[in-house]
């Protein structure tokens, strides 16, 4: 990573994070204002319109630093994993209420009150916060008085798995979905790091960031000999999930999906439409 990586970096021409004064050049420097996603989740995007490339996603709970907001759009960046762009200012609210829960299963309903046989208001997906305020029976209400279904979260802080895989394991079949970190689509990174979020370990949003920050890097034999479950697979502007000694899951383009396949399939196809081969291979 470097400081002037804008994905990283709260800097435009015009505007900039009052810390970066002295350090990029800039118009005029701001101060953030904390803000947090209150929608299931947030589009974060490269320019501030809704046909716009989708550079990740913000779960509900997550915390933001909003330096403009215009024309509906909030030039942000993501607190937990530092990446920049403009979100929905309608998917933002306050800071307060933090969350106290996060969602541990896969997808699960919020409803108006705490009963199945009400009709859904929403839905969250796995890692998005909430502020519990109560319990009652099987369900925790929420601060805006909703209810979730209160064994499909678990406490803020400790971790949801010891083995980050069984966390990326649970996404096979979800859509591949460039830019995505939620079940109704995830790409290869944000699959990476909200399985690595789940397990406490922080990880950067991109694969290249990724391959720089993550583990120890491991001999690349010709048989793809010695690997283990949870070494990472990197190619260029690509990564998967060792889940044993040869098979490889990834949220791919080819499917379109998260899929578990051999990993000499995988790398064999790879390079033969022209992404290249493994750049590296890391262990945690």
């Amino acid at each position: 990573m470097t400081l002037t990586d804008p994905r990283i970096t709260p800097a435009r021409p015009d505007l900039a994070a009052d810390f970066l004064a002295g350090t990029v050049a800039a118009t005029r420097y701001v101060k953030a204002r904390e803000r947090r996603i209150v929608a299931a989740s947030a589009p974060l995007r490269r320019e501030p319109r809704p046909d716009a490339p989708l550079d990740t996603e913000a779960l509900a709970g997550e915390a933001v630093r909003v330096f403009e907001e215009e024309e509906g759009w909030a030039w942000a960046q993501l607190a937990g994993d530092g990446y920049v762009g403009y979100l929905p200012v309608s998917t933002l609210g306050a800071i307060e209420p933090a969350p106290t829960h996060r969602v541990a299963v896969l997808r699960t309903f919020v409803y108006p009150g705490p009963s199945i046989k009400l009709p859904p208001v929403g839905a969250l997906s796995l890692m998005a916060g909430v502020a519990v305020t109560g319990f009652e029976g099987d369900f925790a209400r929420l601060a805006d008085s909703s209810a979730i279904f209160a064994r499909h979260l678990a406490f803020i802080g400790p971790p949801l798995a010891d083995d980050f895989v069984t966390i990326a394991e649970r996404f096979v079949g979800v859509p591949y979905l460039w830019g995505g970190k939620t079940s109704l689509g995830i790409d290869c990174s944000g699959l990476v790091q909200l399985a690595l979020s789940a397990a406490a370990v922080e990880a950067p949003r991109d694969s290249d960031l990724q391959e720089r920050a993550l583990g120890s890097p491991l001999p690349i034999t010709e048989e793809f000999t010695g690997l283990r479950r949870g070494d990472l697979v990197f190619w260029k502007g690509h990564v998967g999930i060792m889940v044993d000694s040869a098979n490889l899951l990834h949220a791919n383009g080819h499917h379109m999906a998260t899929v578990i396949e051999p990993l000499a399939v995988a790398t064999a196809r790879i390079e033969a439409a022209g992404a290249g081969p493994v750049t590296s291979i890391k262990r945690l």
